[in-house]
């Protein structure tokens, strides 16, 4: 279908009458439907958008504004809790469970008139890069159907750019946005750590994790941002948002201190993205950035960092699926004990037991000193050198990933190769800066993003630039 409306001018059309929730409903469930075949969601929530859509309506017609976000339809990554339909996080020991709440960031969507119409796939529990850990099924990439969306957000970047909702929500550990905005095309955004609320969201590594929106521009990234960001007593590590908000952005390019990552840009990147990212610092210097070259350290210690962190943090967060007390696989199971064994051995995924694994064994007596506590040394370090950055530059650019999307299959076999997806994303989310992925070029017919990083709570003043950037690219 054509592309969608900007939110802002489909929430006026609601709030005047001249459009209805209803239709946008339908609308949107009627291309989810002809894209089955992507395989980009899990379920949907037919039901109960159809009955928020009528109430929308009423609202409008008894002549109330009916939010920012009035009759827009969404789509929600499945590691969020929503009410009507399952949360499954892609795993199957969470196959049976419906939410007893909402998380923040939707309940916030909601008061603004938004409306969940499904839940996306992802990897399970969010641990991958490609959604191929799905224990439901590999979302496939919009522009090629043989090759990944990106992950652990792939169903719900692939849902954007296949126009089946104008918005999507996901989260991003470790590049789980940005990574797949690049892939499939779409505008990722990973705000500064604790803008948004976590509560009522799977947690992966609470340390990184971070709630963010997927778009077809930066002007709507900023507007769900708008909405979702701020404090919430359910989530001790949320932050203030700006007093001005995230709408009304400061643009322009000329002037601004750009500095280009240089160990972004070694062997392991792919000629076609290193062509697009050099095209698009090219176009930010003829808009009178004042671009230089930039170097960190210790960045190619990110990754080795991340993946030590992000398990130990797994492993404490998954201890709660133990089939006992929370986590269900095997109802057919002959007696109790069963289920629970069932429910350890086939509930979770090889990645999930992986990364259990490898974390419980960093945290271990004997290991902790050796890997996790000297990772956490890096993480300051890292943190240190991305300070020193920013004192000389407003912004850090490169690319989002080394390669394009890769096949379906390529590197499921090796979970390091794998792993070596997140080596240009990871280090945002030690650092806790904001980070945004916005489509630069392609290869042939597969998108390649641009990344843009900030300062931690520069949000405001990085979707400007992004803006700004987008608007010169014209892709």
């Amino acid at each position: 279908m054509d592309a969608w409306p900007n939110l802002a001018d489909i929430a006026a059309s609601v709030n005047s009458g001249k459009s209805k929730a209803a239709n946008l409903v339908e609308k949107s469930l009627v291309v989810l439907a002809e894209h089955k075949d992507f395989d980009v969601t899990i379920s949907t929530l037919e039901e109960r958008a159809r009955t928020r859509a009528y109430e929308i309506d009423k609202q409008v017609e008894s002549g109330k504004n009916a939010g920012r976000l009035a009759g827009v339809p969404f789509i929600a990554k499945d590691n969020f809790l929503t009410f009507g339909g399952k949360t499954t996080a892609a795993s199957n020991i969470l196959r049976p469970f419906e939410a007893p709440y909402q998380a923040t960031a939707i309940e916030k969507l909601e008061a603004e008139g938004a409306i969940c119409i499904a839940k996306s796939n992802l990897d399970a529990f969010a641990h991958g890069a490609s959604t191929e850990n799905s224990d439901w099924f590999v979302t496939k990439n919009p522009h090629d159907k043989t090759r990944v969306p990106g992950g652990s957000s792939g169903g719900s970047a692939a849902a954007v750019a296949l126009r089946i909702a104008p918005f999507a929500v996901g989260t991003d550990t470790g590049g789980s946005i940005r990574q797949p905005a690049s892939f499939c095309g779409v505008v990722g955004y990973k705000p500064t750590y604790g803008l948004v609320s976590r509560s009522g969201v799977v947690a992966m590594a609470s340390s990184t994790d971070v709630i963010g929106p997927l778009t077809t521009n930066v002007e709507d990234a900023a507007l769900v941002l708008d909405i979702m960001a701020g404090r919430d007593e359910l989530d001790s590590t949320t932050i203030e948002r700006h007093k001005s908000g995230y709408t009304d952005l400061p643009l322009g390019l000329k002037g601004k201190k750009v500095g280009v990552v240089a160990e972004y840009f070694d062997d392991s990147l792919q000629p076609e993205v290193r062509q697009v990212i050099v095209s698009a610092i090219d176009l930010l210097k003829k808009a009178g950035a004042e671009v230089s070259q930039v170097s960190l350290p210790s960045l190619p210690l990110a990754l080795a960092v991340y993946y030590i962190i992000c398990p130990a943090e797994v492993s404490s967060n998954l201890a709660r699926y133990d089939g006992q007390r929370y986590g269900h696989f095997a109802p057919e199971a002959k007696n109790l004990e069963e289920s629970y064994e069932l429910a350890r051995e086939q509930g979770f995924g090889a990645e999930a037991k992986r990364r259990i694994m490898i974390g419980t064994h960093v945290l271990s007596s004997g290991y902790y000193d050796a890997y996790y506590k000297k990772a956490q040394t890096v993480r300051t370090k890292i943190i240190n050198e991305f300070d020193q950055a920013f004192k000389a530059h407003d912004f850090l650019v490169g690319p989002v990933a080394p390669t394009v999307a890769f096949k379906i299959g390529e590197k499921t076999a090796d979970p390091l190769s794998m792993y070596l997806a997140d080596i240009m994303t990871a280090a945002a989310n030690i650092a806790g800066i904001p980070a945004i992925s916005v489509p630069a070029g392609k290869d042939g017919d597969l998108p390649i993003g641009l990344q843009i990083m900030a300062a931690q709570g520069s949000d405001r003043q990085l979707l400007g630039f992004a803006k700004s950037f987008e608007e010169i690219a014209k892709w």
